[in-house]
């Protein structure tokens, strides 16, 4: 209501007056209210940050709780962590994997190692250990080998079982003549290596296999993986036959050359 509408009464009692007021304007952002904003937009981002820095890097929240192993048979999962050397309560991006699988790897028994971080509180060493083919002895020590001739592991008692007893005079993976007795009993089915109790390699040319009946089987030298596939796969099939009776039993069996083998 207007002043000019008020009667008399209505001044006298005090009625309040309305009074039209402008519409407040918005102010304008100024460059400094703009500059104050990317300030404390940049501070919190840097909070972020930091809080996400120190959650991974130097918190308990991601630390290692536990280090699981993975592929260990005659390895204990103990022995393994120890290698390993990471400290349960090490945030995980500090853990440095490279330097844990290199000192797993130094284990004689392993072959290859991986170590990975499990989010969000634990690491995982898997291994996997050299499956011992033969048992050689160097120096009045026996020790098993694996194919590719690398000594591992000492024994003192019967070797295990599938593993050949092989004479060479410098065992290891650079010896030729080691190499040449382990390609020979590699290329073997395990059913019949089983039946080898002795193997011999005195020269890369000159591989034999003593079987468990006495029966002696001439290799020959070395060749590729064909032919000693080819020599294999030429004693399976006699050993079947002289099995079955189909032929006489021989002292010597010689399957050097597989496609002319000779009984004697």
């Amino acid at each position: 209501m207007s002043r000019a509408g008020l009667t008399t009464a209505d001044r006298e009692r005090g009625t309040p007056v309305e009074v039209a007021r402008p519409a407040r304007r918005r102010r304008r952002d100024t460059p400094r209210d703009r500059r104050r904003r990317r300030l404390v937009g940049a501070a919190a981002a840097l909070l972020v940050l930091a809080l996400a820095w120190w959650a991974l890097w130097a918190s308990p929240l991601l630390a290692v709780r536990g280090v699981r192993v993975d592929g260990a048979t005659t390895l204990t999962a103990e022995q393994v962590r120890t290698a390993a050397g990471v400290a349960e309560g090490t945030p995980l991006l500090r853990v440095d994997v490279e330097a844990a699988e290199a000192r797993v790897a130094r284990l004689p028994q392993v072959a290859s190692v991986q170590v990975a971080r499990g989010w969000p509180g634990s690491v995982v060493v898997t291994v996997a250990e050299r499956r011992p083919v033969a048992v050689v002895e160097d120096g009045g020590t026996r020790s098993l080998v694996d194919a590719s001739g690398v000594l591992f592991d000492t024994v003192t008692g019967e070797a295990p079982a599938g593993v050949v007893p092989l004479d060479v005079a410098d065992p290891g993976p650079d010896d030729a003549a080691t190499r040449a007795g382990l390609d020979a009993l590699g290329a073997l089915p395990a059913a019949v290596r089983q039946q080898v109790a002795r193997a011999s390699a005195p020269s890369t040319d000159d591989v034999t296999l003593t079987l468990t009946d006495g029966t002696t089987v001439v290799w020959g030298g070395t060749g590729d993986d064909a032919d000693d596939d080819r020599r294999a796969a030429a004693l399976v099939a006699l050993l079947d036959r002289l099995a079955s009776g189909a032929l006489e039993p021989a002292a010597t069996i010689d399957v050097s050359a597989p496609d002319a083998v000779v009984l004697r």
